[in-house]
């Protein structure tokens, strides 16, 4: 049975810290198996010595949609604690929150994609711990679409933001606590970091395989099926086609008015796509992109998630569709996560030239093979930090 670094930390006396005062960054998704959200048994262990809480993208609760929707610092009515917002006036914690805790406990539900904003508020956590002299403990969790396969090609520096700081593949194939340990080495954070591991977790387990519950951590997240999808459809963003938001199947569908199922698939059908079936679909948004308006697209069902290469499948898609629409299809406009001149498409792909080769009709073989060097390299680099 798997248990999460949070349910270790509270039956385990080793964890005592000596009187520290101690703060908690997490959301809704940071729960024991009992569901119960983890700044309760934490505040019944140490007490008063809980100091604060603090929350990511999308709010402690995961109310808030994305891109640049903020939460505000509020008191949480359950502790009485003071919550810090990390996407808000501050991404980046301040000395004065700081100055509330001698050690920050970091409990969040990574999703196994490069542009998923949580890690970098735990690597911008990192970088506020080596400057004011405090301690980082990461409780980990498992990487809900497995720890074996990674895919994508790696950030390049002109296309870094806050979805994406370091060179990442689009699917890294770590859990946080790994991320953190290589983020801390590899880039010269050097903060005094420890971190409590899950028990029980092998990195060929999907998170629908471990029994443990899932909570979304933000809004458009619902399933471990989503995050299966979300690698290569978080791309979509990037777009003004539909990635499936205000429908019931977000980033698991995606449309346009103006698709046609046929002849996209008669382009789709040339690639290798295994692990998955494109069902045609049409489906309305009830907000975001298209909404009220009648998208034909497809939905993604995942077949055998051992073999599904999420990011290809998303951009044999996309390709298709700017080979089919180029006239229709437009790139979202920045700002895009406080960018306000990039174009969002390329910070999100992590490289300006695939974006080129993709417009240009480069077949997704040879795409891959341009970068199959360096993921080869990160596959080493990353094997170092292995905890599993």
């Amino acid at each position: 049975m798997v248990q999460v670094g949070l349910e270790s930390l509270i039956q385990d006396d080793a964890y005592s810290f000596n009187g520290k005062r101690i703060a908690y960054l997490s959301n809704q998704a940071s729960t024991t198996r009992g569901l119960v959200q983890g700044r309760i048994p934490l505040q019944k262990k140490y007490q008063q010595r809980l100091t604060c809480l603090f929350s990511p993208q999308h709010g402690f609760f995961a109310e808030q949609q994305d891109n640049m929707i903020e939460s505000d610092h509020v008191i949480d009515s359950v502790t009485g604690l003071p919550v810090f917002s990390l996407y808000g006036e501050h991404r980046r914690p301040t000395k004065e929150m700081f100055d509330k805790l001698d050690l920050l406990l970091v409990d969040l539900l990574d999703v196994g994609t490069r542009v998923y904003t949580f890690m970098y508020t735990m690597a911008y956590c990192l970088e506020a711990a080596a400057e004011f002299n405090k301690k980082i403990i990461v409780l980990d969790r498992p990487n809900p679409i497995g720890g074996d396969k990674i895919e994508g090609n790696l950030l390049r520096p002109d296309c870094s933001s806050f979805v994406g700081l370091y060179p990442l593949p689009m699917r890294h194939g770590m859990t946080l606590g790994e991320l953190a340990l290589l983020m801390n080495s590899e880039y010269g954070i050097g903060a005094d970091l420890t971190v409590v591991p899950v028990k029980g977790w092998k990195r060929t387990t999907f998170m629908r395989d471990t029994g443990f519950p899932w909570v979304s951590p933000s809004p458009n997240m619902p399933t471990p099926e989503t995050a299966l999808v979300y690698p290569g459809q978080v791309i979509w963003e990037g777009t003004e086609v539909s990635e499936g938001r205000g429908t019931t199947l977000p980033f698991e569908c995606v449309g346009a008015p103006y698709w046609q199922h046929e002849e996209m698939l008669k382009r789709i059908n040339n690639n290798e796509l295994p692990g998955c079936v494109l069902r045609p679909v049409v489906f309305q948004p009830t907000s975001g992109k298209c909404a009220n308006q009648p998208c034909q697209g497809f939905h993604i069902h995942v077949t055998d998630a051992t073999i599904f290469l999420p990011y290809r499948t998303s951009l044999v898609i996309l390709q298709a569709a700017l080979l089919l629409y180029p006239d229709m299809l437009c790139y979202k406009q920045p700002p895009y996560e406080y960018e306000f001149e990039r174009l969002p498409m390329d910070l999100i792909l992590g490289d300006t030239e695939i974006r080129v080769q993709l417009e240009n009709g480069k077949s997704i073989e040879k795409i891959e093979r341009l970068w199959a060097k360096e993921l080869c390299e990160f596959d080493t680099l990353r094997r170092k930090y292995f905890l599993y």
